[in-house]
């Protein structure tokens, strides 16, 4: 029985400490499930706070990078396209490019400040230095070099740079290529005059554009031709080359007028006559034509040959006294020092020029031919009228005002 009630006991202390184990257990159950919820929103919440704070770092040490087309170091850029400067993870706040000539190229940026774009394409054949900085960044400098066009072409112009001329000196561009693209050239050219007045391009051929007014220039007229045909495509791979302005004036006006009904004419100065001179034109099988002809060469002697304006033999005289060509098939205001006096007012009997009176040797300052060669200038105006021939085609020589203003201007390719 003792046994037993020490085993009782033993049993009772069992179960004692069996509760307070199961207390114990009961205890720390809730503790440690308070525990694992207060530790789990703890963790939760540092795991947030810690996410985010991540994030922002992140952000706040993203570099902004900037991207350069043409790439750094292009030897052979395309110059067809403009220069682009990008950024990420960041805003552009200045971007410059320089070319090896001192000339910079204009851009402007996105709305986002991400992109600047050149206004203009980069010129060929020439090195740039592009110099970009996104805000809170160091700045970046990239270099590229544009290609040289294959086939390029220029566009030889009258009157010449620095040259004073006639009221009727149109300015007159030929080009050393065919042009396809007209309207692409002629927006590359601009002629402006000062007083102002409009001036309109026209084309006679894809080698040909020549600028005027609706009316002769006025006297004292400063008239420039900006040519801007650098990296203009005139046809498929040909490319122009030139880039700049050329100035020249207008002197007196100085018009004269050939009647060759009453082989006469008469020079008139602003307004007003300067002189009348007989002449000799044209015959009936060589008659001269008749309209509005500038002077656009001018020689103190010079050598006529028939057999260059498809005459055959018919002349030759190697010193042609005080000659001014008219057209570009061979009509000339010249002295004329080998037909008689009596001929001059009185017949035409020319192969097609226009003739005064004149003195071998081209010294006599004395004779008609002498006189109106000296009173002249490239650019004059002379008319021809009453000769029996048609008048003369616009593009024979510099005679486009036998066009009207509105044929003139249906030549415009822009």
């Amino acid at each position: 029985m003792g046994v037993s009630h020490i085993s009782n006991r033993s049993e009772k202390r069992s179960e004692r400490w069996s509760r307070r184990g199961v207390l114990t257990v009961l205890g720390v159950v809730p503790a440690a499930v308070l525990t694992g919820c207060s530790g789990s929103a703890g963790a939760a919440e540092s795991a947030s706070s810690g996410g985010s704070s991540s994030t922002a770092s992140a952000k706040a040490t993203k570099t902004a990078t900037v991207t350069v087309s043409p790439a750094d170091g292009t030897k052979k850029a395309d110059f067809t396209a403009p220069v682009t400067v990008a950024v990420s993870d960041g805003t552009l706040a200045t971007v410059k490019v320089t070319g090896n000539d001192g000339s910079t190229l204009a851009g402007t940026f996105n709305d986002a400040k991400t992109r600047w774009t050149s206004t203009k394409n980069p010129y060929s054949g020439t090195k740039y230095t592009v110099a970009a900085q996104a805000r809170g960044a160091a700045a970046k400098t990239v270099t590229f070099t544009t290609k040289s066009p294959g086939e390029t072409f220029v566009g030889y112009y009258t009157p010449e740079a620095n040259s004073t001329s006639g009221v009727g000196m149109p300015v007159s561009i030929n080009f050393t290529h065919a042009v396809k693209d007209r309207a692409a050239v002629q927006k590359a050219i601009t002629v402006t005059a000062e007083p102002a007045v409009e001036v309109v391009g026209h084309w006679f051929s894809d080698t040909r554009l020549d600028f005027r007014p609706e009316t002769y220039w006025a006297a004292g007229t400063k008239v420039t031709l900006s040519l801007r045909l650098k990296d203009v495509e005139g046809r498929d791979g040909v490319y122009g080359v030139q880039s700049k302005d050329v100035t020249f004036h207008i002197g007196r006006a100085q018009i004269s007028t050939v009647d060759l009904a009453g082989k006469e004419m008469v020079v008139k100065r602003d307004g007003k006559t300067l002189a009348t001179y007989p002449v000799s034109g044209g015959n009936a099988q060589h008659t001269t034509w008749s309209g509005i002809m500038v002077i656009s060469e001018r020689f103190k002697q010079t050598r006529m040959e028939s057999s260059t304006v498809g005459l055959g033999d018919e002349y030759d005289i190697s010193d042609v006294p005080h000659a001014q060509r008219l057209t570009t098939s061979g009509t000339f205001v010249h002295g004329n020092y080998w037909a008689s006096t009596s001929v001059f007012g009185h017949e035409n009997t020319s192969h097609g020029c226009v003739g005064l009176h004149d003195a071998k040797g081209a010294n006599n300052t004395s004779v008609a031919g002498y006189e109106f060669y000296d009173s002249s200038m490239l650019g004059d105006v002379v008319i021809v009228k009453n000769s029996g021939e048609k008048t003369v085609a616009a593009d024979n020589g510099l005679n486009g005002w036998n066009l009207s203003w509105a044929d003139w201007k249906a030549g415009s390719a822009v």
